[in-house]
């Protein structure tokens, strides 16, 4: 399988009140269990099912996914700055391996 690797922008600093993006993106090659290899078998499913993001421990993000979902999915969302803290993402694969990152961010 090629190399998992998850990428995640935050501002650094942001106002209270503030509307930030949060952009996400994992490489991931998102086998649906459809496709066949060289030799004519069956690759196994194994995609990302799950992604979900945290801040300060609290969800604020959460989606499944399905097999029919690109590889290296990007995910865009907006998030209201309340206070400083950690985003925290996780990303969960069939067989429920999971791939995290973390982001810190501070109040302007």
């Amino acid at each position: 399988m090629a190399k998992v690797k998850a990428r995640v922008k935050v501002q650094k600093k942001a106002s209270v009140g503030e509307v930030i993006e949060i952009k996400t993106l994992i490489s991931h090659p998102m086998h649906s269990g459809r496709a066949v290899d060289a030799n004519g078998k069956t690759i196994p499913r194994n995609i990302i099912k799950s992604f979900t993001v945290k801040f300060n421990g609290e969800p604020v993000f959460n989606m499944d996914l399905k097999p029919s979902v690109a590889s290296n999915p990007f995910v865009v969302f907006p998030f209201r700055v309340k206070e400083a803290g950690t985003f925290d993402f996780i990303w969960v694969e069939d067989g429920g391996k999971e791939y995290t990152a973390s982001k810190n961010m501070r109040i302007a």
